[in-house]
């Protein structure tokens, strides 16, 4: 994903203390229906256990670390799938999985071959506007006899994706949605390159991206929300969403900069769509400990805070989607 500096890390825990959420660490299992009723969506509550169930499974030792091309990777990808299915939502042609090549920049091998998991939520309205909501499902595999399991990078983002599918899913949105689960995310954005360079649908018809990666990992219970700085037609989308979170979910990292780490735009998957010129929002926690280490554990996750943002990132997309003709008004798509 990104690595972040010591003076960016010190502001952030400065940010924390002064507005840490009133709600604190207990989760609310009703905060998720009130906000939705509060932004004027009727929709079930969040599935919070199903929601830690998809992390803990997609985290476990048996997925050996998601590699690219790894048997790992194939457990992860048959889970994804079976998920989709059952959360009842269809491919883009005849499968969920869509194959692209790449060149590993460290030489490992000539050509590696990777999966995207793509699937279509039909909308009730007929604009012919699309929302992309993404995640990568790879991350580091074994190394030194280590399995990296990347709980937080990235099996929260798909965690959450697939809560907010199931959302969807139940309380249909206007406009089609894309749910992706990205691969090759580790080794420069593959498998979104591969995406944005053979979308599955006319790629003037994608009016945004919302991106998911690293949701789990806050004690101070932020949630960032990078991209305004380049669209700045989705800050009321943001600060919408923000008054009715039970986390912190303040802009930022998304100014051009010399300083290392402290510009995200082009840090993960929606990077690739803001090179399209597709307006994207990313929500994701800054470094922590355990980022790009073997102890980014199921275990060692906030879970509370990971419940919490993941309602939140549900509540952002029903936003989103109901703001969507403006987004491409403003945005000219």
């Amino acid at each position: 994903m990104r690595y972040q500096s010591l003076l960016v890390t010190a502001l952030l825990a400065a940010f924390a203390v002064a507005c840490q959420s009133p709600f604190g660490t207990a989760a609310n299992e009703s905060a998720g229906v009130e906000s939705l009723q509060r932004s004027g969506v009727s929709a079930p509550a969040m599935d919070r256990a199903q929601l830690l169930e998809d992390l803990r499974i997609l985290a476990a030792d048996d997925m050996e670390g998601r590699l690219v091309a790894t048997a790992g990777s194939e457990r992860a990808r048959a889970y994804i799938i079976s998920r989709f299915e059952q959360i009842g939502l269809e491919p883009i042609g005849e499968s969920f999985e869509s194959t692209f090549e790449f060149a590993r920049p460290n030489g490992w091998s000539p050509s590696t071959t990777g999966t995207n998991i793509i699937a279509r939520l039909r909308g009730t309205g007929e604009s012919g506007r699309v929302m992309v909501i993404s995640a990568h499902y790879d991350h580091m595999g074994v190394r030194g006899g280590e399995i990296w399991n990347g709980a937080d990078d990235n099996a929260s983002g798909v965690a959450g994706l697939l809560a907010t599918a199931a959302s969807f899913a139940s309380t249909p949105p206007q406009h089609d949605i894309i749910f992706v689960a990205f691969d090759a995310e580790e080794h420069g954005l593959q498998g979104a390159e591969a995406f944005v360079a053979n979308p599955p649908v006319p790629l003037e018809t994608v009016t945004f991206n919302l991106n998911l990666d690293m949701l789990a990992m806050s004690q101070e219970r932020i949630l960032w929300a990078v991209g305004t700085y380049h669209y700045p037609a989705l800050i009321p989308v943001v600060d919408a969403v923000a008054a009715r979170s039970n986390v912190n979910l303040p802009m930022g990292f998304d100014e051009p900069t010399e300083e290392r780490g402290a510009d995200w735009t082009h840090a993960t998957d929606s990077g690739e769509f803001h090179a399209a010129g597709i307006p994207f929002i990313y929500l994701g926690v800054d470094y922590h400990p355990h980022y790009h280490e073997p102890t980014d554990t199921y275990e060692n996750m906030t879970l509370d805070f990971f419940q919490d943002a993941s309602e939140t990132v549900i509540d952002f997309a029903r936003e989103a989607d109901r703001q969507l003709d403006m987004i491409g008004d403003a945005s000219g798509r």
